[in-house]
């Protein structure tokens, strides 16, 4: 039996086809092969054309099928992953009515922090775990404020894989995985939250209905199917942002177990059993795929908008005939610290651990005569380090104290260099494991439509590729240099 999964990131989309029995994928295709772009009208504005998502998610399929792999007609299940808190906004019609906002934009801080004040920050902490800040439900407070005429033709709102789902289906719905990570979910009462739905004054209409995360969310349209030569009716039975995914990729279920992942975000997502927030709301706690309101399953997250984002920046600028592969291997050439290179990734927007301050990138320290294109290299992989380390320590404040980390050997996580520097500056040793959000979205569908009997058993298959553990304290002097120089930047 097989299944396909679908993760609509913000670079591409990547589709793979799993056997259930091997829980291995067949085929995987990823479109576009270069970056998406991101549209940015204004600064510290984000955007993207949902159609755009759609027409490489069909791209995708198309490339997958074309492998001769699989016969289509095996496919039995559809999951999907999706970017975490973009807005999408459909008329009665289910036509887009504006480019999604997506997660790095930073145009409703002040409606969202002015939210936080007005409802009350103990009273949001205690209901939402986190402030309104600059999460989906600001943003839709923003188009109600400036673009009027799109609001009142709103007839659904939705996140990106809602949207897809939607595509393939012409069903909506959502999950309270999705609506808390909208900021839209009170766990107190266990609905759409009244405090953010009086206050912005939204309709209760304009949400989809709510389904758990694994269950039937619509099935494919024959229209639809026609055109990707996959059979109508098939089911989804997942949808999930793409960090819950990533954990559940990496078998990421169970209180205290921690995952990471460094693409276009650099993130460590941690699981509790407790309504738990951060008082200044620079990790956010989300509801994760299992969570149920008898089984408390809560994803706490540390989210750096410029990880893979400033890695790929400065390819394009240092090493643009380069590839990663090849930016990795100059990087490994560089001494240990740079030179007293310091960069500062935080060019992406605002970053919530630094209770969205624009900071932006910087670069500090260069020696002209010292740092060529190898240091450059290593010290973006040491910056991007030093700030993981950074917002774990504000998790440990908060209780979520790993003993391990799992990442999928991907992205940033590819770089031998970048794994060495991660677990010396952490202090915590990294699992590595074969896995993507694509290949778990479609293990999470196979969960959804009843072929595994729980999602650890979608995952029992998987197996470890190896395990770095630290080698002493010698990163903590660069560390604390570098935390210098952010808090200098901070008080300005």
């Amino acid at each position: 039996m097989l299944l396909l999964g679908i993760d609509v990131g913000t670079s591409s989309v990547k589709v793979s086809v799993v056997d259930s029995e091997t829980q291995n994928a067949i085929a995987s295709a990823q479109y576009p092969d270069s970056e998406s772009p991101i549209l940015s009208p204004k600064p510290g504005w984000a955007e993207q054309a949902p159609d755009m998502w759609w027409q490489q998610a069909q791209q995708a399929i198309h490339l997958c099928n074309n492998s001769g792999l699989y016969n289509p007609d095996d496919i039995s299940a559809i999951g999907i992953a999706y970017q975490m808190h973009g807005l999408v906004l459909v008329n009665k019609d289910q036509q887009v009515l504006r480019d999604s906002i997506i997660w790095c934009d930073s145009r409703a801080v002040d409606i969202g922090n002015k939210a936080f004040r007005d409802i009350g920050e103990k009273r949001c902490l205690s209901h939402l775990l986190n402030s309104p800040g600059n999460f989906t439900a600001s943003k839709l407070a923003w188009v109600k404020l400036n673009e009027p005429q799109i609001y009142d033709q709103i007839d659904k709102i939705m996140l990106p894989g809602d949207f897809i789902a939607m595509k393939l289906t012409g069903e909506i719905t959502t999950s309270v995985s999705a609506l808390s990570e909208g900021i839209f979910f009170d766990f107190i009462n266990n609905r759409l939250s009244k405090d953010i739905l009086n206050y912005f004054d939204f309709s209760e209409d304009m949400f989809p209905p709510i389904q758990p995360v694994f269950s039937n969310h619509g099935k494919l349209l024959r229209s639809v199917a026609e055109k990707l030569k996959l059979k109508a009716g098939i089911p989804i039975t997942y949808k999930a942002g793409d960090q819950p995914n990533n954990a559940l990729s990496l078998n990421v279920l169970k209180p205290g177990e921690v995952a990471a992942t460094a693409g276009t975000s650099g993130v460590i997502y941690g699981v509790s059993d407790k309504l738990t927030f951060d008082p200044q709301s620079r990790v956010n706690t989300f509801a994760h795929v299992n969570y149920t309101e008898r089984q408390k399953r809560l994803g706490v997250l540390l989210c750096i908008n410029g990880t893979g984002r400033l890695y790929s920046w400065a390819k394009s600028l240092f090493g643009p005939s380069l590839s990663f592969a090849q930016m990795n291997e100059k990087a490994a050439q560089a001494s240990s610290g740079s030179y007293g290179l310091r960069i500062l990734p935080f060019g992406n927007g605002t970053e919530r651990m630094l209770n969205n301050k624009p900071v932006g990138a910087h670069f500090h320290n260069i020696d002209l005569n010292l740092h060529g294109q190898a240091y450059i290299f290593r010290a973006v992989q040491e910056g991007i380090a030093c700030a993981f380390r950074y917002g774990l320590d504000i998790m440990r404040e908060n209780g979520m104290n790993p003993s391990v980390i799992r990442a999928g050997k991907a992205n940033l996580f590819l770089s031998d260099l970048f794994v060495e520097i991660f677990v010396n500056a952490t202090g915590v040793p990294v699992e590595l494991y074969k896995n993507d959000g694509s290949l778990g979205a479609a293990l999470g569908a196979g969960t959804g439509a009843g072929i595994f009997a729980s999602a650890t058993e979608a995952f029992s298959n998987m197996k470890k590729i190896k395990v770095v553990e630290p080698s002493g304290n010698r990163f903590e002097p660069i560390y604390q240099d570098w935390k210098s120089l952010l808090q200098t930047q901070l008080a300005k």
